[in-house]
């Protein structure tokens, strides 16, 4: 994973080269924070509320980036999802973490980037037996420079039309969440891409 001065600050000191746990900021029903807990235990059954985001971005012909989720990660590996999804550290604020996190999967910073609402959901995925009980703040922006993923977290990329979408999505897996964001986004997208895209 690229090194930024947010993902520095919480590896562990003095090159010892272990890391801390990663820790997410808990939230009531109303994303208001009320505490933190360690990532892996945030999503065992039946899960705790925490903040989360998903970011979509567009290319200039309408067209949405897609990643194949890497093979090595612990949750949802393989499958294919929105441009970028991830939860701040605890203090961060979400359009933050947003511009962080797309920067190290996919080294491409987002242009235009702008709040596209919230969405609340309890998704269990069963090839884990983890699940998703997330406050999802989602962006939506243009993708205006070249793709260069991180292999440890993207194992492929895809720029897809809304027809091409539907194919690929009837065809091979998605995430548990993907449909539930993409269609809470679905009003700025539009607003983004406009009616000839087809969003």
């Amino acid at each position: 994973m690229p090194t930024t001065p947010a993902t520095a600050a919480k590896s562990a000191p003095h090159g010892t080269g272990t890391q801390e746990p990663i820790m997410l900021e808990l939230v009531d029903e109303s994303g208001n924070t009320i505490g933190t807990a360690e990532k892996l235990s945030a999503h065992q059954a039946p899960g705790l509320l925490h903040r989360a985001f998903s970011v979509f971005l567009f290319d200039e012909q309408g067209r949405l980036l897609l990643q194949q989720r890497a093979l090595g990660k612990y949750h949802s590996p393989g499958v294919w999802s929105n441009t970028c999804c991830g939860h701040p550290y605890p203090g961060e604020s979400p359009f933050a973490a947003a511009a962080r996190r797309t920067h190290e999967e996919l080294g491409l910073s987002p242009s235009l980037l702008a709040e596209a609402g919230t969405v609340r959901y309890n998704h269990p995925d069963p090839e884990s037996g983890l699940v998703e009980q997330e406050y999802n703040h989602l962006f939506v922006g243009l993708a205006q420079a070249a793709v260069r993923p991180d292999p440890a977290e993207v194992a492929d990329t895809a720029f897809v039309t809304s027809e091409e979408l539907a194919q690929r999505h009837a065809a091979v897996p998605f995430s548990a969440w993907f449909m539930t964001v993409l269609d809470a986004a679905r009003p700025a997208i539009r607003e983004l891409t406009g009616d000839a895209a087809g969003w």
